[in-house]
């Protein structure tokens, strides 16, 4: 009789030792990257589920003040009949209003206080401390490199979280995949939802070229800006930072994600690099550090190297970059700003 087994873990862990996700383009026998980006495309789609109705943006600007170089304005957005998103924009004090800029929508990662360091605001002390451990403060710093910079919050993140600690002991992003699934609704989805709807707003400011906008973001926001880059066409460059690995590793080994970066049966039909690559043939720039204790490197450079395949295909590996950087889960920054220099 084979051994019989009683652990969940061990059970994940079998299942998925020889799992090959149904519509990975590793899968396909003879490689056809414009037909597999399409039929994958339309599945990313359908397994998003149902996204919400368009509603007007309504945008307020709260507050726009001068910051040494910058100005820093306070945006809310009305993105659905029934959600509201806060925002922090950011611009060079004197960039012209001429409808020739580009733009970078900052994407923030799982991290207590949502948009705010990646804005570079400094509230508190680990408001700073998140700043100095991860360079989070990359919508800071690509607006001072001369770009238009927004930085929203997730749902359940900064301004958008029910208290301090609304379900004691449990992640509140799994809490609301749970409430959410019930209904057919997902956060991952609203969130890319969300972003689309910022994406409107940028198209609107007067500052930026609608054809100019790049979005980027580490770890959570890696995840979002793997999946809204793959399913906005209007984000022409990306830079996802210390993200793509494979699923079967930090998913189901170490369970390290959590149900704002999910939607069902995900990982039956796509690896995260078959999602990243669905931005080909966009240019795309990946960050991976080799001290990262969140994804480690040899994750990370499995999780390019399906990328690389895909891009190749696409005919695109020419702007397909990588930045290996000897650092943590962190921006890196030493591509990034002549990445988005060049493709925006």
């Amino acid at each position: 009789m084979a051994e019989r087994n009683f652990s969940m873990q061990a059970y994940w862990d079998r299942v998925a030792a020889d799992w090959q996700p149904r519509l990975s383009f590793a899968r396909q026998e003879q490689p056809d990257w414009p037909r597999w980006h399409d039929e994958a495309l339309a599945k990313l789609r359908d397994l998003m589920g149902d996204w919400p109705d368009r509603v007007d943006l309504n945008p307020v600007i709260e507050y726009s003040v001068q910051d040494s170089d910058l100005i820093r304005e306070r945006i809310v957005l009305d993105t659905e009949a029934n959600m509201s998103v806060p925002c922090v924009l950011l611009r060079p004090k004197d960039m012209p209003a001429d409808r020739k800029q580009a733009a970078i929508l900052c994407s923030h990662g799982h991290g207590r206080y949502g948009k705010d360091p990646v804005a570079g605001i400094r509230s508190s002390a680990g408001h700073n401390a998140d700043i100095a451990a991860m360079n989070y403060n990359y919508a800071e710093q690509m607006a001072r490199a001369g770009f238009l910079t927004l930085a929203p919050d997730l749902r359940v993140f900064g301004e958008r979280r029910d208290g301090e600690d609304p379900f004691p002991g449990r992640d509140p992003c799994n809490v609301n995949y749970v409430k959410g699934s019930i209904l057919g609704l997902y956060p991952l989805t609203l969130n890319v939802w969300d972003l689309m709807r910022c994406v409107d707003y940028l198209q609107t400011r007067p500052e930026v070229d609608p054809e100019r906008i790049g979005m980027m973001g580490l770890s959570q926001g890696g995840t979002m800006t793997t999946f809204t880059a793959a399913l906005e066409p209007r984000i022409k460059a990306a830079d996802i930072i210390g993200y793509v690995n494979p699923w079967r590793r930090f998913g189901i080994e170490r369970a390290n994600f959590c149900g704002s970066q999910v939607v069902p049966q995900v990982y039956r039909y796509f690896d995260t690099h078959d999602i990243a690559g669905l931005i080909a043939p966009r240019p795309l720039l990946v960050e991976m550090g080799i001290y990262d204790s969140c994804f480690p490197i040899q994750d990370l450079l499995a999780g390019y190297a399906g990328v690389e395949t895909i891009y190749r295909a696409a005919g695109a590996e020419q702007d397909l970059w990588q930045d290996i950087h000897p650092g943590p889960h962190a921006f890196a920054g030493n591509k990034a700003f002549e990445f988005f220099r060049r493709y925006l």
